[in-house]
This record gives structure tokens, sequence and C-alpha cells, in this order.
């Protein structure tokens, strides 16, 4: 018996909105005409496997809201084009074919995948962690950084209670203002200037006296942030506590660590409420340096407030975010993209993060692609963050923020790229990248075995197998 013929034109037409892409852009991302994207749109024409295919993999994470098995089609394909499995790529009519006649096969083969990528993820944790001597026990901001990254970095229950509290707040007023008047008329929190009294704090409230003192030192959006980030303890202090108590998370230093972390993502949402920062960031093309003077914040808040934008069914760009200091630790990492970062130590050198952290207040793009053959464009910036003091050094690093290349008409950084142009092939690190032919290598993988040929001397003075 034939399938039904899937008539979808108007949640096709909502989401090519949602996008902000007009038909032309939409038909050219699809790969058909204008005018037939027209006649689906408009009922007239249904949704062929080949439209499906193309639809799942232009909006892979919104794809499940056109068509009953629309979410499998996205997985299945990812599952039969993923370049790190061996073998020729499955096409789509062939794909499409399959899971109309064999479902039940195409979920598996799903299952299948799933269960290979969870595998291979624990496998290069688990050479990393051996290779670079840490302890196989967690520590305590591990344990949070891994929670956040299973949770996708976004956190619904708190990322709308804090967009319901911005709503909340007089149209005319500044965010500033409107935070430290509900502070101080709901909380009677005293908003107090300090600097240096109280040590190195940046923000101390005591809560027998109901005062919040700020260094008076920081720059604006962090002064703002950390008012932010008080009123979200105050308000949504449920909300956090019953995400804390439903973590799982056993060690005490962990759970505070992690309400800690849940505050400031808070902060961020209030700062920067999800459907009005999404909409500004689609509107400017992701232009870090316009949303952050729109927004009130710093470029590092926009930046990693854009890796967040994953609730479902309102997705925004797929992006990976990162935090890398003057000795080249990650600081900072989340990742909504298939990169991944390494757990241990630093990043490969080859990623033009590096660079940044010299070049204060400069951006830098890049095209790179990882081992699996995924492409991304990269923006990174050094930052300078000021101690106020002499007696203290001014913290330098730098932050970078990218998405896969087939985003790249909706980054505005692409721009510096030729479409064309060559891609620099990096890794997570030394350690679990698989690149044979890397000048830059600093010592071998995990588990390899050297091959050294006394009579030969490359610029990497071993070969590995």
């Amino acid at each position: 018996m034939p399938s039904p013929r899937l008539f979808a034109g108007h949640q096709l037409r909502a989401l090519r909105r949602r996008h902000a892409l007009t038909q032309a852009a939409a038909a050219t991302r699809l790969g058909i005409s204008t005018s037939y994207l027209s006649q689906i749109e408009n009922g007239d024409r249904p949704l062929t496997g080949l439209v499906q295919a193309a639809l799942a993999r232009a909006f892979p994470h919104e794809w499940g809201e056109i068509g009953e098995d629309a979410g499998l089609t996205a997985a299945a394909l990812a599952a039969a084009t993923d370049p790190a499995v061996d073998g020729p790529a499955a096409p789509d009519p062939g794909l499409h074919k399959a899971l109309r006649q064999q479902p039940q096969l195409a979920r598996r083969l799903v299952a299948l995948h799933a269960a290979y990528a969870r595998v291979e993820a624990q496998v290069r944790v688990l050479d990393d962690r051996v290779e670079s001597g840490e302890s196989l026990r967690r520590q305590p901001w591990e344990a949070v950084r891994d929670w956040f990254h299973h949770a996708g970095n976004y956190i619904d229950p708190l990322d709308r209670a804090a967009e319901a509290l911005a709503a909340r707040f007089p149209a005319d007023a500044t965010p500033r203002r409107a935070i430290a008047e509900r502070l101080q008329a709901r909380h009677r929190v005293t908003i107090e200037g300090g600097g240096g009294q109280h040590g190195r704090a940046l923000r101390l409230y005591d809560p027998q006296r109901r005062t919040l003192t700020i260094d008076r030192t920081l720059p604006p959006e962090s002064a703002l942030f950390q008012l932010a980030h008080q009123l979200v303890r105050l308000e949504l202090e449920a909300a956090i506590e019953a995400i804390v108590t439903q973590s799982g998370l056993a060690d005490e230093a962990a759970r505070a660590l992690l309400s800690v972390g849940l505050a400031n993502y808070a902060a961020g949402a209030l700062l920067m409420p999800y459907a009005a920062f999404r909409d500004a960031a689609r509107g400017v093309r992701h232009d870090i340096d316009r949303l952050r003077q729109q927004f009130g914040v710093s470029f590092e808040q926009a930046c990693h407030r854009l890796s967040t934008l994953q609730r479902p069914g309102a997705e925004g760009i797929p992006f990976f975010f990162c935090r890398v200091d003057m000795a080249g630790n990650i600081t900072k990492r989340h990742s909504a993209t298939p990169l991944e970062f390494a757990r241990f130590g630093g990043a490969c050198p080859l990623w033009i993060v590096h660079e940044a952290v010299a070049i204060p207040d400069r951006i830098l793009v890049q095209r790179a692609e990882t081992p699996d053959g995924v492409r991304y464009v990269t923006m990174a910036k050094g930052l300078v963050k000021p101690s106020g003091s002499f007696a203290r050094s001014p913290r330098r690093y730098a932050v970078t923020i990218g998405c896969e290349t087939r985003h790249a008409a909706d980054f505005v950084y692409a721009d510096e790229l030729r479409p064309d142009g060559p891609a620099t092939p990096i890794g997570s690190s030394c350690r679990i990248c698989p690149r044979t032919a890397c000048d830059q290598r600093a010592f071998p993988p995990a588990a390899s075995i050297i091959e050294i040929d006394p009579n030969a001397r490359a610029i990497v003075p071993y070969g590995f197998r």
C-alpha cells in the first residue's frame, strides 16, 4: 500500500519564517527552485522524499515538527552519511525508500549509530584522561561541566522563568535600573559599591544585613551581570534548588558549584531573554558586537548565550563556544555541534583561538575541518579583563564561537572567507587526534604504536599507527 502523500506547506512556511529566510534563500538551501517551494507552501505539491531529506539536512533540529517520521528521517540521514563510518554514504532516494519500507530497520540503524557514537566518546574520554595522568575520579568542577554538557547547555525551566521575569521589567527602564529597583523593592536589598575592602570579591551578599556589594572597578557589563546573578538567586531559588536536587550529583562541592552555574545561566537568560535575543541574533547575522551593544552585555556573555539557544521547537543555529587562557587551557566549553573539545589539557595548536589570545581586541576568522570531515567557520577574539589595580595582573584570554559551514550564510564572520577556500585541519588535542600528517603534533595519540626510522628525520620525529 503506497504511503500517503505529505502536504505540509504551512509548517514549512512557518519554519522558513522562523529562520528569517526568503523563499529564494530557503529554496537555495534545499536545492530546489523558488517556484517549486512556493507550490509546496501553497499546498499545491506534496513533500517528496528528496525534499524531506533536504529538509532533514538543512533543519535537523526542527525537522521533527513536519511529518510523523521526520525525526527518524533526520536521525537516519545523519547515521547513513556520517563520514566517520567507513563506506559510501547511502543516497537520499534509497534512504527514503528504506524508511518507508523498513521503518524498524531504520530505527535499528539509528540506535546502532547512537551506540557507536557513545562508545567512541567514552573511549576518547578514557584515553584523554589516562594519558593526561588525571585521576579516574571526577573532580566537582568536572562533574558540573559534564552535567551541563548532557543537558545540552539549555535549561528550560530557568530559561523560561528568567524570560518571564525580564518581561515584568518596566519598558522605559534600563536593565541595570530595573534589576536594582526590583532588588530593593521586592527583596529589601541595599546595593553598595566596594573597592577592595572585601579582598577580591566581585560580588558579596550579606543575607543578614541584606546588603549587596559590587566591586566598583568592574566594567559596567560585568557589574550588571553580578546584579542579575543576585536577583535570580533570590527570585528563582526554588527552581534552582529543584534542579540541583534532581541532578544526581552526590558530592556537596559539585552541588554547590552547580547551583552557582545555574544562577549564572539564569542571569544570562535574564539579560538576554530567549526570544528577543534569538530574533536579534538572526537579524544581525550573529554579529557579536552588535548584540552586546543592544543588550548591554560583554562580548563573552553574548558568545556564551548564543551557544545556549537550543529550546525545542525554537532552536537557534547550533554553535560551539569555548574560552582559552594564555597557557592554552580551555576554561569554558560547550558544543551544540559535532565538534568535541578535549576534556583535559589544551586545544589543537592549529586552532586560531591560540593566536587570538596574543592579539586582544582583534577578531580572527578561520575555516577549520575536524578529522570526521565536518567543516566549521570559527570566530575568535582576544579579550583583556582589567583587575582594577596595578598590583594585580589583568586576565588575558580568548573566546571563540563557531558553526558548521552549512550555516555560513547566517554567520556574518564567514563573509571574511572565500566560499571555495581551504580549511585548516584541526583536532581536539594531540592525545586523541588521529591525524598522521601534522607538523604541529606535540605527542602521539593514546594507544598508538610508535614507529621510528633512525635513518630519516621528519618535522615530527616519529610515525605511528
